[in-house]
């Protein structure tokens, strides 16, 4: 028989193993499209463990926006303080500053201080007008004088210069010497008093 003959023969099936099922088929056994283990598709959840994921879920949720609400109130907190603590500073170095300017005239509010006790400036005239808008100028600023006959003695605002006792039930301010003056709380300069002191007994 020659090569074309062997050619045109037709080819018999080979014949495949018992039962029909091929080898590779045999390998996956019953169910061969069961999920690999640790596929996800493959875990089935209780109901009950879903439900305590669920409320798990949700109470970490409610404490992360806890968190944030917590973390937003201190941050406005912060910056609440911040601005106070800027605004008094601020405030602080403003009363400084007039303080300084303040304490260069002090010297001429003293004079003009002495000059109306002797009757130097007239009621009326053109000076005691000067002179009352030299001290509403200063006012503007928060100037206040310090320095009172009758008032108690503070020695916060006031420096005693001579002391004697006397018929008072405390330390009290007999004569001025010399008016202090106050900026809001700020001391520019104490007033100079005589003080009267209670009795021994």
């Amino acid at each position: 028989m020659t090569d074309e003959q062997r050619r045109d023969e037709p080819v018999e099936p080979e014949e495949t193993p018992a039962g029909g099922a091929s080898a590779a088929s045999a390998e996956q056994g019953v169910g061969g499209d069961r999920s690999e283990p640790g596929d996800p598709a493959a875990i089935d959840f209780d109901p009950e463990d879903e439900a305590i994921l669920a409320e798990a879920t949700a109470e970490a949720e409610d404490d992360l926006v806890a968190e944030y609400r917590d973390r937003a109130a201190r941050a406005e907190a912060e910056l609440v303080n911040f601005r106070t603590r800027v605004e008094r500073d601020r405030q602080s170095n403003r009363d400084a500053a007039v303080a300084d300017v303040i304490r260069a005239v002090l010297p001429a509010l003293d004079d003009l201080d002495r000059a109306e006790a002797h009757g130097d400036i007239p009621e009326g005239s053109s000076m005691a007008i000067v002179v009352t808008k030299l001290r509403g100028s200063l006012e503007k600023f928060g100037l206040q004088p310090v320095g009172e006959v009758g008032e108690a003695f503070d020695p916060t605002r006031h420096e005693a210069i001579a002391s004697f006792p006397g018929d008072v039930e405390r330390d009290t301010v007999v004569d001025v010497v010399q008016r202090g003056y106050l900026i809001g709380e700020r001391v520019v300069r104490p007033a100079k008093v005589a003080v009267q002191t209670p009795k021994p007994d």
